[in-house]
């Protein structure tokens, strides 16, 4: 007997249960779709791009690279912030969307935060980005002194505030034009208040800065997240909140610390201890220092004067050593050509250019602030033809073809023969024995600090 299969009419099949699909959290939502994620991305590609075209500026300074991510969260973030905030805060108006916000069951102040917390994140999330890829570009020249992570905790949550200030801002008033025009105002603020030689400079988030020879007090950028989230947190509540007088807690807690930073004034940058400090390499002479706040550019100091010191061994009436550190040089030292700000004589804890920074350090030899000070013809020779032989340029010759020309050109004959008679005399210094050049190098820097020597007294050439 064969089986019969049976089978179910068409209309009689059993239906499958229908799923509902989760809902996903209105936070997840608005933090992975929409405005957040591209603003935040705008801003981490804004941030590296200044950091990237002025890293000759603060790699190698824990203190340039912190004064450089507060200028840019102060100049951009903050603007950025505030204007990514307006839009954001403006988007159920253009939307045309007011009226079903106002109908569902969460509360304003739980909608608003729905909406500005993502974007907060995103930005907050984009600036540490920043901030971790600029210390870690700094870290391998940096000799000295650590990252302040207050500096970086307190612009990070004074970001969030704005954005947050924004917001509330946009929803205020939900106008295209809000955004780009509160992004204007708040630069030209920023920039103001940055600016301003009162005490309300403190108040501005791009003050929060550093550099090799300043520190901050501790609580400074607490402080002045306090006085941002405050503003910002205040004005969400007044905005959102069913209790609008609860705003006054913050707005209380903003005006405390803004009056704190105001009071405080010039007190919240202390000097670091280690810029009226020297480490020194003991082995020349002069001995070669440089300030404790870059130790670790002492080598390579010292080699690139090495030919300079290397010329003057044995040499008497020397400078003690070439110092680097603030004020005006001892009568028994040199000023060491300047090395900060970086970017110029220093990159990356490597001296630029080796042959011009060895000819300032031995014009720092030589009657240093004599501006004005009238000197014999004899001692002017003298000084022009040591400076030539310590610290040979390739452009030294240039130059000195060209003022031949020159001054050939004009019949200036006093002019040719002054060239003439340091030719002569860098010639003859050239064709000294060691033992005669040493002695005529000590006679002449017995003399050598003076403005106004007795020419008797200058060897002559």
């Amino acid at each position: 007997m064969s089986a019969q299969t049976l089978q179910t009419p068409p209309g009689n099949a059993p239906v499958a249960p229908r799923t509902t699909p989760a809902r996903r959290p209105p936070l997840r939502a608005e933090a992975l779709r929409g405005f957040a994620p591209w603003a935040g991305a705008a801003f981490l590609v804004a941030l590296v791009w200044g950091l990237v075209f002025t890293a000759d500026q603060w790699q190698g300074s824990w203190g340039e690279t912190s004064g450089r991510l507060a200028i840019g969260a102060g100049l951009i973030g903050a603007p950025f912030a505030l204007a990514a905030g307006a839009w954001q805060g403006g988007r159920e108006h253009r939307r045309g969307m007011t009226e079903l916000r106002a109908s569902v069951s969460r509360t304003p102040l739980a909608q608003l935060s729905t909406a500005a917390l993502p974007l907060a994140g995103w930005l907050v999330t984009a600036y540490l980005a920043a901030v971790a890829g600029a210390l870690l570009a700094c870290a391998p020249y940096a000799s000295a002194g650590a990252p302040e992570p207050t500096v970086f905790a307190g612009t990070a949550i004074a970001l969030a505030a704005c954005s947050l200030l924004g917001h509330v801002i946009g929803r205020v008033a939900p106008w295209r034009l809000t955004a780009p025009a509160l992004a204007l105002a708040a630069f030209v603020l920023f920039g103001m208040l940055n600016g301003a030689q009162s005490a309300l400079r403190y108040l501005a988030l791009a003050f929060v800065r550093g550099s090799h020879d300043d520190l901050h007090l501790w609580w400074y950028p607490l402080a002045l997240a306090v006085w941002t989230t405050g503003l910002a947190v205040a004005a969400a509540l007044a905005h959102a909140a069913r209790r609008r007088a609860t705003a006054l807690l913050p707005l209380t807690a903003a005006l405390g610390a803004a009056v704190l930073l105001v009071q405080t004034g010039d007190g919240l940058v202390q000097e670091n201890p280690l810029a009226r400090h020297q480490v020194c390499d003991d082995s020349t002479t002069p001995r070669v220092c440089v300030n404790a706040t870059y130790p670790g550019m002492l080598p390579e100091v010292a080699d690139a004067l090495s030919g300079l010191t290397g010329r003057l061994r044995g040499v008497r009436n020397l400078p003690v050593r070439f110092e680097d550190r603030p004020g005006e040089p001892h009568r028994d030292e040199a000023q060491l050509p300047m090395l900060t700000p970086f970017g110029w004589s220093a990159v990356r804890a490597r001296v630029t250019d080796p042959e011009q920074y060895t000819w300032e350090a031995a014009l720092a030899l030589v009657r240093q602030d004599c501006d004005g000070v009238p000197s014999a013809e004899r001692v002017r020779t003298a000084d022009a033809a040591m400076v030539r032989w310590l610290a040979p340029r390739h452009l030294d010759k240039e130059l000195h073809d060209q003022s031949v020309a020159s001054a050939r050109q004009r019949g200036d004959d006093k002019e040719l023969a002054r060239l003439r008679a340091e030719d002569k005399a860098y010639e003859h210094l050239t064709a000294m024995s060691d033992d005669q050049r040493r002695t005529w190098l000590s006679t002449y820097f017995a003399t050598a600090r003076d403005c106004d020597p007795d020419p008797k007294e200058v060897p002559a050439l």
